[in-house]
C-alpha cells in the first residue's frame, strides 16, 4: 500500500513539474507579475508612499536620438531609488515611450521586487499644428494623425497591462495659450469616450484610468470662458482630474504674489526669499482649490491630482536675473519639498516636472528655463533638492551617462547660496 502511495506521489509530482515547465512565457509572466497587475490606479495615486514624476529621458539637443533601453533602465533604476513608483509621459508616436515599457518590464523579469508604473501619454493636436507657414493652425478641426496616437497607447496599454495604468489624452491640449496645436474641449471628449468604451467592452482593463492633463484654466480654475458644456462633459467622462500649476511661471505672468510686500522690506534676503516660496505654495494651493470648487459642482465624486508643477534652476529670461528671479537650485528645494509634503498630507498624486534636465526643450538656447526643470543634471548631478539623499548613499552604486550620483556645486552649500536672487520687487511684466 506504501509503495502504491508513494509511486503515485511521484507520478503526481512528475506530472506537475512537467505542467510548470509548460506553461508560456505570457503565463508565466502574469503570475509573476500578480501583485502589479491586482493594483489598480486608484490604488497608486492614492498611496502616498508611491511618488510620482514627469519623465523624459532625452539626453541630445533633440528627440531623433532616441535613449537607449540601457539608458532608460539606468534612470528607472535612480528614480526608484528616490521612491519615485509612477512616470508620466507625454506621447507615444517615438520609440522613448515603448522603450520605457520595455526598459521596466525587464527590470522587473530581473528582480521582482521593481515596481514602477507608468501614466502614459496620448499627444493630441490641432490640425495643421505647429505649422505657421500657409494656413497655420486649425483649431477647431483635429490632427489627421490623433487616431494614430490614440491606437498606439490603447496597444501599449493591452501589452504591458501591469505597468500602463492611467491614459491622458493631450497635454495642455486644451488652454489656449497653446497656440501652436491647442484643440477644442470636444476633440478631447471625442477620444476619451472612446478610451472609456474600451474598458467597457473588456479591451482595457477596468483598473485603467482615463484622464486628460491640462493647465488648470482649462479645467474651469480660472477664465470662466473656458467653462461650458463639452468641459462638464469631460469631468464626467474621466475617472480623475489632472490639473496642471505653476506658481513658478506665474512669477512672470502674475507677478503680484511674487513681489517683496511692505512687511517684509526689513527680513534678511533669505528669509525674502523663504517667504515668497511659502507664497507661491499658497499659489498653487489655491489654483488647485479653484479646480477643485468646479470640478466638484459638476460632479462631487471626480478626484484630482496634479498632473504637472515643477520649478526651474536656470533662466535667462523671464524668470532670470532680469526677469522675476525665481531661478535658482534654492528655490527649487523649498518648492519640491514644500508641494510633496502638502500633497502627500492631503492624499493628492503629484508628477512633479521633472526627473532630468533636457535640453531638447529649447535647442537654441541652452540656457532657457524649459532645459532646467530636472532635479538631476543630465550628467547625473543632484540638484540641492536630493542632497539629503546623496548624503544616504541612496544612490550608491548608480550611474547616469557614465557618471556616477553626486551633487550639484561639488556639494558646496556657500557656493549654491552665493548665486540666489531675491524676488524682483520692482519687476513689471
Amino acid at each position: 500500500m506504501r509503495k502504491s502511495l508513494n509511486k503515485v506521489i511521484c507520478i503526481l509530482t512528475i506530472l506537475l513539474a512537467f505542467s510548470c515547465n509548460n506553461v508560456s512565457k505570457k503565463e508565466t509572466h502574469a503570475v509573476i507579475q500578480n501583485k502589479p497587475l491586482s493594483l489598480s490606479a486608484k490604488q497608486i495615486l492614492e498611496n502616498p508612499k508611491y511618488l510620482a514624476i514627469s519623465y523624459g529621458g532625452y539626453r541630445k539637443s533633440n528627440r531623433d536620438i532616441q535613449p537607449t533601453i540601457a539608458e532608460l533602465k539606468d534612470d528607472m533604476k535612480i528614480l526608484s531609488a528616490m521612491g519615485i513608483k509612477i512616470l508620466r509621459t507625454y506621447n507615444v508616436h517615438l520609440d522613448q515611450a515603448s522603450n520605457i515599457l520595455k526598459a521596466i518590464d525587464e527590470l522587473k523579469r530581473e528582480d521582482p521586487n521593481f515596481e514602477m508604473y507608468v501614466m502614459l501619454g496620448i499627444w493630441i493636436d490641432c490640425k495643421n499644428a505647429f505649422n505657421w507657414d500657409g494656413e497655420g493652425p486649425n483649431h477647431d478641426l483635429e490632427s489627421k494623425r490623433n487616431p494614430t496616437e490614440v491606437e498606439t497607447a490603447v496597444s501599449l496599454a493591452q501589452q504591458y497591462p501591469d505597468i500602463v495604468k492611467i491614459l491622458a489624452v493631450g497635454n495642455e491640449a486644451m488652454v489656449r495659450w497653446a497656440t501652436a496645436y491647442y484643440v477644442q474641449p470636444k476633440v478631447i471628449l471625442k477620444w476619451v469616450n472612446y478610451l472609456q468604451e474600451l474598458k467597457t467592452s473588456g479591451k482595457l482593463s477596468n483598473n485603467l484610468w482615463i484622464t486628460c492633463s491640462d493647465d488648470y484654466a482649462s479645467w474651469g480654475g480660472g477664465d470662466p470662458s473656458y467653462k461650458g458644456n463639452d468641459l462638464e462633459k469631460i469631468i464626467k467622462a474621466v475617472d480623475y482630474v489632472s490639473t496642471h500649476t505653476y506658481p513658478y511661471h506665474n512669477s512672470h505672468y502674475n507677478p503680484e504674489f511674487w513681489t517683496i510686500p511692505e512687511t517684509e522690506q526689513n527680513l534678511s534676503d533669505l528669509e525674502k526669499v523663504d517667504a515668497a516660496m511659502l507664497r507661491a505654495l499658497e499659489f498653487a494651493k489655491k489654483q488647485y482649490r479653484d479646480v477643485s470648487q468646479y470640478v466638484k459642482s459638476i460632479d462631487s465624486s471626480k478626484t484630482i491630482h496634479i498632473g504637472e508643477t515643477g520649478w526651474a534652476t536656470i533662466s535667462n529670461g523671464y524668470y532670470g536675473k532680469e526677469g522675476s528671479r525665481a531661478t535658482d537650485e534654492y528655490k527649487q528645494n523649498f518648492y519640491y519639498k514644500y508641494i510633496r509634503e502638502w500633497t502627500a498630507n492631503e492624499g493628492i498624486a503629484c508628477f512633479y516636472f521633472e526627473a532630468f534636465d533636457e535640453k531638447w526643450k529649447d535647442s537654441q538656447n541652452p540656457e532657457g528655463s524649459e532645459n532646467h526643470f530636472g532635479l538631476f543634471t543630465i550628467d547625473g548631478k543632484a540638484k540641492y533638492p536630493l542632497w539629503d539623499l546623496v548624503d544616504k548613499d541612496v544612490f550608491k552604486g548608480l550611474t547616469r551617462n557614465g557618471n556616477a550620483i553626486s551633487k550639484t556645486y561639488n556639494g558646496d552649500k556657500e557656493s549654491l547660496l552665493s548665486e540666489v536672487l531675491v524676488p524682483n520687487t520692482n519687476y513689471k511684466r
